[in-house]
C-alpha cells in the first residue's frame, strides 16, 4: 500500500495543486485547487484515480480559487482549512478584486477540521496539524506511512510562509513549524504551496528562518 502524488502548478501564480491517491483502491483527493480546473482534471484523468474530495491547508485565493468549479465537476466534498480562515474564504470576492482575477463567489467547505483529525484517501490515512501564524486557520496534512507532508504556505524550501496578511503573527509560524513540523521526522518530504519539495531535515540545517542554527 502506498500514497501516490503528483504535483499540478495551477494559474499565473504557479502555485503547487497536489493530486494524492491510493494505489490500492485507485481513490484521489485534491489538495489546494488554486485554479486551472480543466487542467487539474487532465492530471487526474491520466492518474486513473477517482476523485473522492477536495482538501485545503487554508483560505487563500491562490489556493482555493478552483475549488468550487472542481466540486460540483467532481461531486465530492471540499474538507478543511480550520475554522479560523472562515474570514478568508467569506473574503473570497474582494480577494479576487484586489489580485485581479475573475471573481469567485465566498464559500465554506462540507467539513472544518481541527488538529487531531484523521482524512482518508483511499486506504491512506492523513493527520491533520493546525499550523497558524500564514492564517489562523492554517492546517497540514501528513502520510505517516508515505513520509510526506503537505505544508501549504507555512513552509517552503529555503523560506517560511509571509506573515503580513491579516490575523498572520510570524512568531506562531515560526513555532507552528518548529513545535508541530519537526517532530514529524527529519526524514519527512514535504510539498509546499510554492516552489520546489525538500525535506524537513534539509530545512533544519539550511533554512536561515527556522534552522536549528538560528533557534
Amino acid at each position: 500500500m502506498s500514497l501516490q502524488y503528483q504535483i499540478v502548478p495551477v494559474t499565473p501564480l504557479q502555485q503547487n495543486c497536489s493530486i494524492l491517491w491510493c494505489d490500492e483502491t485507485m481513490q484521489a483527493a485534491v489538495v489546494d485547487p488554486g485554479g486551472n480546473v480543466e487542467r487539474i482534471l487532465a492530471a487526474l484523468a491520466a492518474t486513473g484515480a477517482r476523485l473522492s474530495k477536495i482538501l485545503l491547508t487554508h483560505g487563500h485565493l491562490d489556493h482555493v480559487g478552483g475549488t468550487m468549479e472542481l466540486a460540483k465537476a467532481a461531486g465530492v466534498p471540499v474538507v478543511g482549512p480550520q475554522a479560523l480562515d472562515a474570514f478568508w474564504l467569506d473574503a473570497l470576492p474582494e480577494q479576487c478584486r484586489m489580485f485581479g482575477f475573475a471573481p469567485i463567489e465566498a464559500f465554506h467547505p462540507d467539513q472544518w477540521l481541527e488538529e487531531g483529525a484523521t482524512v482518508s484517501v483511499g486506504n491512506e490515512v492523513l493527520e491533520v496539524y493546525h499550523t497558524p501564524g500564514h492564517t489562523p486557520g492554517h492546517i497540514i496534512f501528513f502520510s505517516r506511512s508515505g513520509r510526506l507532508a503537505l505544508v501549504g504556505d507555512v513552509l517552503f524550501a529555503g523560506s517560511v510562509g509571509r506573515s503580513d496578511f491579516p490575523r498572520g503573527n510570524h512568531q506562531e509560524l515560526i513555532d507552528s513549524i518548529r513545535t508541530k513540523l519537526w517532530p514529524l521526522g527529519r526524514d519527512v518530504a514535504f510539498i509546499p504551496g510554492h516552489g520546489p519539495m525538500s525535506t524537513f531535515g534539509e530545512e533544519r540545517d539550511s533554512n536561515p528562518f527556522v534552522a536549528d542554527f538560528a533557534a
